[in-house]
């Protein structure tokens, strides 16, 4: 977008990122808010959403040059709406103007018949001025003083009259017009909404919108879910409480559990994603003595039922964990209705730990910095076992304090951590760790596979190679799942292909080649088309023998 003159109040198109322009209105920021260095840029406040940002002068257009243009390019229900909330607001404001415009009339009347009352008083104390003249005339100096005192009353009666009956001022506008102001709120969560099509959010429970402003209220928001707590299949560890406050907190079931060696951060801690290594994460948050805050986004486990929103867990916590599936999962979760990035507020820190590429974890720091956030991306190596036993390995990059600021959590989570400078260092780091793992297990399962059609005993290949230098926990475990058929779930074969093909794109963007990863990847995607997604990655051993 090209650079443009604008001020204070201005309407405008903003543009944010790879995102579609959305409507919204310059405004002053809030004032712990404070403004980016570098560029010149405006505080935009969008319609239609509950979202605001700073956008930079050049990634902004005036609203009205370029209306037609805009709605032309953008077809969602959500962007319809959100032109309909400005021109809402344009018909309010002009509402306004034309009650200003009355008001100011109105009160040039009344200041016409104030005069007119002045000097009808007037005439009148004259007229009482005569009176006492000829009365003084025919009456004593005893009777002129009771005379005098009458006639003063008399003069000044009726324009105390004239003055009890004009109207009172109302030259300023209704206090209820405030409401043209946009409200505070979050960030870009709704001009995601507006056009990425890829994004399916469900919507749930939000803070409440201030009734003083229709306009900027987001749809979605208005409807409702009813609270629950957490998952039944960590309960038997932890003691589920609910708190006044509408939060589903998780505190230790024995406080005697707490590591002696490990001092609890006293800071309020959330955790969204329950999955195959969230639960084990947040029992081992709570066995070290810290105080967890939970939410799950599906209710499909056993004995699970949905909790309540992430914007609340973070508008509650000082620090939010999170861990989910993928890329499209981590992107919902930050920017849907009721998302994390309801929640953020200036101070407030959210730590990634899904292993996501870097476009996804810039992405999503960029907009939780723009609202005076803070941001790390944590993601982890390990499996369903490690992290039930707290020995993960921790990748992390992004804010420095806020890294310190998790140190005791990472000590309950995790075995070790590394701090790798700027965000999406970790997300590259994480995906090679899980290309050399992915591509090792497919190696596997073939040397197993080799030995059984050239009639080999696998178990003897097993005990050879344990007896040599490969030998290792991995190796050994997961020859145990094929020998045994046992392909319970520890580490999704579904997500083991996800971060092969990330890895390959990752490759791809700075020209390397990844030809052993890419014929891994193959015989992953020939597992899932067997029906293997959701069995360990062990199953791909199945992809060699059909």
């Amino acid at each position: 977008m090209a650079t443009v003159s604008l001020r204070l109040g201005d309407l405008v198109w903003g543009k944010l990122g790879r995102y579609p322009p959305w409507p919204g209105k310059i405004v002053n920021p809030p004032k712990d808010l404070k403004k980016p260095r570098g560029k010149k840029c405006f505080f935009v406040k969008f319609f239609g959403t509950e979202d605001h940002a700073w956008i930079k002068v050049e990634q902004l257009k005036p609203y009205h040059p370029h209306k037609e243009e805009m709605i032309k390019i953008n077809k969602g229900k959500r962007f319809q709406q959100a032109v309909d909330a400005v021109e809402e607001f344009l018909k309010k404001a002009k509402s306004k103007d034309q009650s200003s415009h009355n008001s100011a009339e109105e009160k040039n009347r009344r200041n016409s018949s104030e005069e007119r009352s002045k000097q009808n008083s007037g005439d009148e104390k004259r007229k009482a001025g005569l009176s006492e003249g000829k009365m003084r005339k025919n009456m004593g100096e005893g009777k002129k003083r009771v005379s005098s005192a009458s006639a003063e009353r008399g003069s000044k009666s009726p324009l105390k009259r004239a003055q009890e009956q004009s109207p009172r001022k109302r030259g300023r506008p209704p206090k209820d017009e405030k409401d043209l102001t946009i409200p505070e709120s979050s960030t870009v969560k709704g001009m995601v909404a507006g056009t990425m099509a890829g994004f399916k959010w469900q919507p749930s429970v939000s803070e409440p919108v201030k009734d003083g402003d229709p306009h900027f209220h987001h749809f979605l928001l208005s409807q409702t879910e009813k609270p629950a707590v957490c998952y039944q299949a960590i309960t038997k560890k932890l003691k589920v409480c609910e708190e006044e406050t509408g939060s589903t907190s998780i505190q230790a079931a024995d406080s005697t559990a707490v590591n002696g060696s490990i001092t609890p951060t006293d800071k309020k801690i959330g955790f969204l994603g329950l999955g195959l290594m969230g639960s084990g994460i947040v029992s081992n948050l709570l066995k070290m003595g810290h105080t967890v805050t939970v939410w799950n986004r599906t209710a499909e486990k056993e004995g699970a039922r949905l909790g309540r929103t992430p914007a609340e867990v973070v508008s509650t916590c000082d620090i939010t964990f999170a861990c989910v599936s993928d890329p499209k999962a981590a992107k919902d979760l930050v920017l849907g209705p009721s998302g994390v990035l309801q929640g953020i507020r200036p101070g407030k820190c959210y730590v990634d730990m899904s292993t996501v590429d870097a476009d996804t974890v810039t992405e999503l720091a960029q907009v939780i910095v723009s609202r005076g956030g803070r941001f790390l991306e944590a993601p982890v190596s390990g499996n369903q076992q490690l992290s039930n036993d707290g020995m993960l390995v921790i990748l992390a990059a992004g804010d420095r304090g806020l890294y310190e600021d998790c140190s005791s959590c990472f000590q309950a989570m995790g075995k070790t951590s590394f701090f790798l400078g700027e965000v999406g260092n970790a997300a590259k780091m994480m995906l090679i760790v899980n290309m050399v793992q992915g591509s090792f297990m497919a190696t596997i399962a073939e040397g197993l596979t080799l030995a059984q059609v050239t009639g080999q005993s696998q178990q003897t290949l097993l005990d050879i190679l344990n007896q040599g230098q490969l030998a290792s926990i991995f190796l050994d475990q997961k020859c145990q799942n094929i020998l045994q058929g046992n392909f319970k779930p520890d580490f999704y074969l579904k997500y083991i292909q996800k971060d092969l093909r990330l890895a390959i794109a990752l490759g791809d963007s700075v020209n390397h080649p990844t030809p052993m990863a890419a014929a891994a990847n193959e015989v992953y995607k020939r597992a899932k088309a067997l029906d293997q997604s959701d069995n360990d990655m062990s199953a791909v051993y199945r992809a060699y023998i059909h």
